[in-house]
């Protein structure tokens, strides 16, 4: 058995969401955390979320198949960009 997962899966986690996607590991400064690829669907795009082991409640490996089929159906909502107004310049300070 593999130290590292690197498969489909179906995702639990605490607070009832459950995802299903392709599930690798990842170093962020320095911590290993979970990388969810959840596969584009219709005209819905990919969505890569990051997840802390911690929050997990449960990994079931599946195939590709079952896991796009739990993906189209539990989708997490993708982040889209937006900005805000400029704030009003202030000359006295110096950022």
């Amino acid at each position: 058995m593999s130290d590292t997962i690197n498969d489909w899966v179906i995702l639990e986690l605490l607070g009832h969401r459950v995802l299903g996607g392709h599930l690798t590991e990842q170093q962020i400064a320095g911590m290993a955390f979970l990388r969810l690829e959840v596969p584009a669907a219709g005209d819905a795009p990919p969505v890569t979320q990051f997840y802390a082991p911690s929050s997990v409640y449960a990994i079931t490996p599946t195939d590709e198949e079952t896991a796009r089929a739990v993906a189209r159906r539990r989708r997490p909502a993708p982040v889209n960009r937006w900005e805000l107004e400029p704030l009003p310049s202030d000359d006295s300070e110096p950022f």
